[in-house]
């Protein structure tokens, strides 16, 4: 299915029907997509150059792999809204939820270059040395952006929201490059599903799923009178 075309401008909202496709579709004409956040501190805009897609019950690297929960219970929504997670005990990420009502299939934020309101991102990021840096990664992009739950749920495709993706400038295909997703590990990580914009200096760096090392403590012998389990 091909994306609608930006007869109303690149400043104009994306459509309902842009994110009700199937999630590789989406995901490929996202790239050069702008973001635009409208806080109190004001507006941070940013052309997207890498997202990666995430397919739902069909994919094991997706959070609604298992189902709904409580967690990602936006995923299973209508699609052109916003899921926001916490991951790490730290870190936010944002999403853009496609398909119809209950596939939960979405697209990950992962990168993009600041474009307006450079200087409150910077204010947002201050240990960054290098503006191409400030949404080099799907945390620094929804902190450059100041998305968290509270953004959950939002409707991108209303024009007086406070979050919206629109028309913006997409690249030429032959500049957009796949490859396996970052970090993904499991039966998730072969798929190409992670799209840029080759040369783009925003673009975050690949990295493959490292497992997480787990550190278990010795056993304590047991107390007089204990039972001693063996086989």
């Amino acid at each position: 299915m091909r994306a609608p075309t930006a007869a109303a401008g690149p400043t104009a909202p994306l459509p309902r029907s842009f994110f009700d496709r199937p999630v590789l579709a989406v995901a490929a004409d996202l790239l050069g997509r702008t973001v635009v956040h409208e806080t109190e501190a004001g507006p941070v805009e940013l052309r997207l150059t890498e997202v990666e897609a995430y397919d739902g019950a069909n994919d094991p690297g997706s959070h609604a792999f298992r189902g709904r929960t409580a967690r990602n219970a936006t995923m299973f929504g209508p699609p052109g809204h916003l899921y926001v997670y916490f991951t790490y005990g730290m870190h936010y990420c944002a999403n853009l939820v496609c398909g119809p009502p209950d596939r939960a299939s979405g697209v990950l934020l992962r990168a993009g270059e600041i474009t307006t309101g450079l200087a409150l991102a910077r204010a947002r990021r201050p240990t960054t040395r290098k503006d191409t840096d400030l949404a080099s990664g799907p945390a620094r992009l929804a902190t450059a952006l100041a998305l968290d739950r509270a953004q959950d749920g939002v409707d991108v495709c209303d024009p007086a929201g406070p979050v919206r993706v629109l028309y913006g400038t997409p690249p030429p295909r032959t500049a957009i490059r796949t490859g396996p997703r970052t970090g993904v590990g499991g039966g998730g990580a072969t798929q190409p599903w992670r799209f840029h914009i080759a040369g783009d200096p925003t673009v975050s760096p690949y990295r493959a799923h490292q497992p997480r090392k787990r550190t278990t403590k010795p056993a304590a012998p047991p107390a007089a009178g204990d039972p001693v389990q063996s086989g």
